[in-house]
């Protein structure tokens, strides 16, 4: 399916529930639909780049906007959580971050060259015993056994070369990305690991403390971002 009713998007598409019936959906990639946004809304409802789908497609054909650095012509490619847009012609990069209500919304950044957060969901070992790292963001890379499941790491783009390891512990900062303290950041006071089918929960200290399961928290840095968050520039 390559379109759908504009009543039906997930809530964390920030787009109007009026207008046209028909909106693009996303293609099966990198990112879950209820976690990305079609790159064709992005350049045309969130950026305001162009007026139409056709406006769309030619600027993509052009290699115009990079997602994590690499040239992307497909109006429905998945764009999610912390991946980087860059739009060279008028040297301007984004940061996609979700805000107070789950919904997914860019974040202007001060430069071009940036870095890429991405989580480690899981490790597979190899023929050779060799380990691979599953991200966040669909990439597979090769590591180590010292990078552990639920570490962040800061990778270069377009290359995806590991700049530095951030491990998932106490003290370290982090950012919820999910429930109702999405997009709340603040540093991990405790991990609970429970012995069950129920999920694994994280006590966040920040202005109030407040418990949240694993999955929802991601660490961004040790004292401070490791990324720039930037500004938001789609209300």
């Amino acid at each position: 399916m390559t379109h759908q009713k504009r009543l039906s998007v997930p809530r964390s598409w920030k787009i109007g529930k009026k207008g046209y019936k028909w909106v693009s959906t996303t293609l099966s990639g990198p990112h879950s639909k209820a976690r990305s946004l079609p790159l064709g809304i992005l350049i045309r409802n969130v950026l305001n780049l162009v007026d139409n789908s056709r406006e769309g497609k030619r600027i993509l054909s052009e290699g115009k906007v990079l997602v994590d650095g690499i040239s992307r012509k497909d109006l429905k490619f998945p764009v999610g959580l912390f991946d980087v847009i860059t739009l060279p012609l008028i040297n301007e990069s984004y940061r996609m971050l979700q805000d107070d209500k789950g919904r997914l919304t860019l974040h202007k950044l001060n430069e071009t060259n940036v870095n890429k957060l991405c989580r480690i969901d899981n490790k597979t070992t190899l023929k050779g015993g060799k380990v691979q790292l599953n991200l966040s963001d669909g990439t597979n890379i090769l590591g180590s056994n010292e990078y552990g499941t639920k570490d962040s790491l800061i990778l270069s783009v377009p290359d995806k070369k590991v700049v530095k390891h951030l491990q998932f512990k106490i003290g370290n900062l982090a950012m919820v990305v999910g429930g109702q303290h999405s997009g709340e950041i603040g540093k991990i006071k405790e991990i609970k690991e429970v012995k069950s089918s129920r999920h694994n929960t994280v006590t966040i200290s920040g202005e109030i403390d407040f418990e949240t399961i694993e999955e929802y928290v991601i660490v961004i840095g040790e004292d401070k971002p490791e990324i720039r968050l930037g500004g938001d520039i789609n209300e």
